[in-house]
């Protein structure tokens, strides 16, 4: 193992010329002991500008992680008013067809009875929050018939009119061709849209 050997404090390489103080050292960076070096660092252009090289290169990944984690934030930011609007939305179906019955099957209304999709709010992002793709539903067909489905094409035009579910079944089909994000301005027009509703 070859040992490292003891040499003079001597400034080379980009401080060379720095007044450094001869004494002898092992840890050594341009030829200096640490205490030169440092002084190097802090009193000449050179110096400063190998630090401010060093600081920018530190701080670069620290940099990259807090964007990371804005991104990170901003993202669930958007999901948390996602999930608000979902909430004041279902509301609203909720208050809006109660004493109804169930859109598929026809049970009675019930204070269980839930917002159900007609286009699932999962695979149609454009008709999440569409009131006429919502419809009061009993928790059987909601949650354990898938909707039932079959019956909710039946007595959906029954309910909002032939035209409506034609213009619902349009969007559906255009929604296949693009690609949809919902903004935190649409989401916001949409949430006080549903609060506005449930006050009248």
């Amino acid at each position: 193992m070859i040992k490292t050997k003891e040499k003079p404090c001597k400034s080379i390489g980009i401080a060379k010329g720095f007044d450094s103080c001869g004494v002898l050292t092992l840890v050594r960076k341009y030829g200096m002991c640490l205490s030169c070096y440092s002084k190097w660092l802090l009193t000449t252009k050179e110096g400063q500008n190998k630090l401010n090289k060093a600081t920018i290169k530190a701080k670069q990944p620290r940099k990259e992680l807090n964007e990371a984690k804005s991104h990170k934030r901003e993202f669930e930011r958007l999901g948390t008013l996602i999930k608000n609007v979902s909430i004041i939305c279902h509301k609203y179906i909720r208050e809006r067809d109660k004493y109804k019955p169930c859109i598929s099957c026809g049970e009675p209304w019930n204070d269980k009875h839930q917002a159900g999709h007609f286009y699932k709010a999962e695979l149609f992002s454009t008709l999440k929050f569409n009131e006429d793709n919502i419809h009061g539903q009993c928790q059987g067909c909601n949650l354990y018939k898938e909707g039932n489905e079959s019956q909710y094409r039946v007595n959906l035009p029954k309910r909002i009119g032939i035209e409506k579910y034609n213009e619902l079944n349009c969007l559906a089909s255009l929604e296949k061709k693009t690609t949809f994000k919902w903004s935190r301005t649409e989401l916001t027009r949409i949430r006080n849209y549903y609060k506005n509703k449930l006050k009248l």
